[in-house]
């Protein structure tokens, strides 16, 4: 089993967006970045664990503990022209972007970024490295763990 943290804005797709949602479930749009897109397509499974973090918003944090719902599949969004998210270079029979269904199982308390640097043990979570801003980041086990003991799911 792998875990990731998969960002999201939450004026675009918020943790009460996804439990909101049929099954609490939503397909992850958007990802234009070739590392996370593979992240998506070569490494998450059914079943992997998924940090739900907000981001670009007043206090960024840990919102939820998620899942991964489905297997990588081509995202409708970049063939749409009216969408924000458009790719007039992808192709249809040979597509560039992919996503997958997450699927929230619990909303949690935000924990936040200044928590999670306070946090020695964290220190090598690849969210809190400098200059990242991939919106799908692996999770290492310990840091799974860690995380859920902070927020008390565990």
């Amino acid at each position: 089993m792998n875990y990731w943290l998969m960002k999201s804005e939450p004026e675009e797709c918020s943790v009460d967006d996804a439990l909101a949602a049929k099954n609490a479930t939503v397909p992850w749009v958007g990802v234009r970045n070739y590392q996370a897109r593979n992240f998506m397509r070569d490494g998450m499974q059914v079943g992997d664990g998924v940090l739900f973090y907000h981001s670009s918003c007043a206090e960024p944090g840990i919102v939820g503990i998620a899942r991964v719902a489905s297997t990588a599949y081509p995202d409708p969004t970049q063939f749409d022209p009216a969408s924000p998210y458009h790719d007039p270079k992808s192709k249809r029979e040979d597509p560039r972007w992919l996503l997958v269904d997450v699927q929230v199982l619990q909303k949690t308390r935000n924990l936040t970024l200044p928590e999670l640097r306070s946090h020695p043990a964290l220190e090598d979570l690849v969210i809190l490295r400098k200059g990242n801003r991939l919106s799908i980041t692996p999770v290492e086990a310990r840091h799974w763990r860690l995380i859920h003991k902070l927020l008390g799911s565990v």
